[in-house]
């Protein structure tokens, strides 16, 4: 480069770095902050609207989708960099990931902002308020099905949504998490749209958005004007063992994490006191094959009896495939239940078809057939989730079997003390309220917890700690509108808020007549 083209590139900078594409991506770094742990959501106030002036004045669709872009760009570069940290685990194998593996997630997800960025450039431009009332209402609408497509294309992987935003640690999150309920997280995310966007409309906006977050918190108080639900006659207690990942396949090592599963077992056994109870082992605690494995259970049974013990281990199907199980046991017999895992990771549990080399070793496990409520003796009707599985809001429960209770059992460490475990803790909770039940978490490393069908936090044991979690089991509430008809509610809320935005928009632009 030319000393002269130097100077009038440099000379341009601040007008470069002043463009749409780069503020719609410095807009998106900020939004990311309003993602658990930070919960920094009055951000949204300012965010929303100037991602919406952008759109309004892109010139034309090419660069509003190029705008769209850009901003979910930096929203999921700073949301999901947390992904980098099983690959430094593993950095002598994946070192060549390092640097890949976070902008190029960030890069795929951005994409699904593409679609409300050219729906609302069509509005544009906003030539009164009712037609900025439609451009809030579409992009508010449309990003819903955005969420939509993100949680079924490509294997699915609906992280960061904005809804999620709202589980905010203690009784406000309650209150503002109530509207899950009735739509799950695409209405909280819906809400969030119009609430943070109305500003654009001016002074009247601010009021609108302020009653809209009046009328919010008013549902949420009424919701859970009850408190808590009461508990069950049964303790629930859950070991969170802290095993270091990935871990070691010696026969020693298997030995000492094998041991450390039960001491553990007698503790929380001594805990929970007498009464009924379970106990609760987190995913692939278990290193011995507990379904195949006769003098594995006769070793848990020699502590508890026939206490109902729930736990993560790996399975052999009789093809000789392998999955990712809960295995529940309640004495030295046969086990008496099993779930299998059906939402895999990828990447990290198998391989994608279309990748022509395998990464995940041995092949991966195989994928279980789906969602399905567990029968055991002695506790109420459960509805298992093994870690990614829980963040597949509408998608977790066997509708034709509704369990008393969630069981989330999980390995966070592999991602240490990132975003990563606070982004899954808080969309695990909503579940909760989404489905009107009792939610136990049990981690490896945290966060492990028992939350209330209002998504009321109850007891909790946190990250990169070694422990016991004894708590009651609530009782769960009413089936909830979205429990009874999940995703259709969805679907139902982002066509009626589009449909809306383009009533109000041709009515915004049909001309006046004059009567002489």
């Amino acid at each position: 480069m030319s000393t002269l083209t130097q100077r009038r590139w440099t000379a341009t900078l601040p007008a470069r770095l002043n463009t749409d594409p780069w503020r719609a991506f410095g807009l998106g770094l900020l939004a990311a902050l309003a993602l658990p742990p930070f919960y920094l959501l009055p951000l949204l106030w300012l965010v929303v609207p100037g991602l919406l002036r952008s759109l309004a004045r892109a010139g034309s669709w090419r660069r509003a989708i190029w705008i769209g872009w850009c901003f979910g760009f930096g929203f999921n570069l700073l949301g999901l960099f947390w992904v980098t940290e099983p690959i430094l685990i593993m950095a002598q194998q994946f070192w060549w990931a390092v640097p890949i593996a976070a902008p190029g997630l960030a890069a795929a997800t951005a994409c699904y902002f593409m679609l409300p960025a050219v729906a609302v450039y069509w509005i544009r431009p906003f030539r009164n308020h009712a037609a900025a009332a439609a451009m809030v209402l579409m992009f508010a609408g449309v990003m819903v099905m955005a969420n939509l497509a993100q949680q079924f294309l490509f294997t699915g992987f609906p992280w960061n949504f904005w809804g999620a935003d709202w589980s905010i640690p203690g009784e406000i999150g309650v209150i503002m998490m109530q509207p899950a309920a009735w739509g799950g997280i695409f209405l909280l995310t819906l809400l969030t749209c119009l609430a943070a966007g109305l500003p654009l409309l001016g002074r009247r906006g601010w009021i609108a958005s302020a009653i809209l977050m009046f009328c919010w918190v008013t549902f949420g108080l009424v919701r859970t004007a009850a408190g808590p639900a009461p508990d069950r006659d049964l303790t629930v207690a859950m070991i969170q063992p802290r095993f270091a990942v990935p871990g070691s396949f010696t026969r020693p090592a298997l030995e000492a994490r094998w041991q450390r599963d039960l001491h553990m077992t007698q503790q929380a056994m001594q805990q929970a006191g007498p009464g009924r109870k379970v106990i609760v082992w987190p995913e692939t605690a278990s290193p011995a094959l507990l379904q195949s494995d006769a003098s594995a259970r006769a070793a848990i049974a020699a502590i508890t009896g026939t206490t109902p013990v729930l736990a993560g281990s790996f399975r052999y199907g009789r093809t000789g495939k392998v999955y990712n199980s809960l295995i529940a046991v309640d004495g030295p017999g046969p086990a008496v239940a099993w779930y299998d895992k059906w939402k895999l990771v990828p990447f990290g549990e198998y391989t994608p078809a279309i990748i022509p080399f395998k990464i995940t070793p041995g092949g991966g496990f195989a994928p279980g057939p789906g969602p399905r409520t567990l029968h055991v003796p002695g506790i109420p009707a459960v509805g298992p989730l093994i870690c990614y599985e829980s963040i597949f809001s509408g998608e977790i429960v066997d509708k034709a079997d509704r369990p008393g209770w969630l069981l989330n059992i999980s390995d966070n460490a592999w991602f240490g003390d990132s975003t990563g475990p606070h982004q899954n803790f808080a969309t695990t909770r909503l579940r909760a309220v989404e489905e009107g039940l009792p939610l136990v978490v049990d981690t490896n490393s945290g966060i492990s917890a028992v939350i209330g069908p209002h998504g009321r936090i109850l007891a909790r044991l946190g990250l990169d700690r070694r422990g016991l979690l004894v708590h009651k089991l609530p009782v769960a509430l009413p089936s909830t509108p979205y429990a009874k008809f999940g995703l259709t509610i969805a679907g139902i809320i982002a066509f009626y808020s589009v449909a809306l935005a383009v009533v109000m928009l041709i009515f915004s632009i049909t001309p006046k007549v004059n009567k002489t």
